[in-house]
This record gives structure tokens, C-alpha cells and sequence, in this order.
């Protein structure tokens, strides 16, 4: 689970942008994704391709 603490005197916006950020680097946002859609068999191959290529 991803958590920021809120500084004292800091907007709101940057500390949803520090939030965001926490969240991507942890990769929550991508298992989200993953799960939140089918993905064909044959496209999970394709992306998981491509994957190990930019590697």
C-alpha cells in the first residue's frame, strides 16, 4: 500500500503528485490495470514479448 505523509504547509496538488508517483513506482497502478480488463491470451503474450525486449 502506497502512503505519503502530508507536510506541513504543503498544497494539496503536490501532494497528490507525491502520491501518484509513490503509487507508480510501486507498480500498483500497472496491477490495477492488468486486472481491471480481460486481456487475450495471445495479447498478454504480445505485451510480455515486448517486455522481456526492452529489457
Amino acid at each position: 500500500m502506497a502512503q505519503i505523509q502530508v507536510r506541513q504547509n504543503e498544497s494539496i496538488d503536490s501532494a497528490l503528485k507525491r502520491f501518484k508517483k509513490a503509487l507508480e513506482q510501486s507498480g500498483i497502478l500497472q496491477e490495477y490495470k492488468r486486472h481491471t480488463h480481460y486481456e487475450k491470451p495471445s495479447e498478454r503474450r504480445r505485451r510480455q514479448k515486448l517486455k522481456r525486449r526492452k529489457k
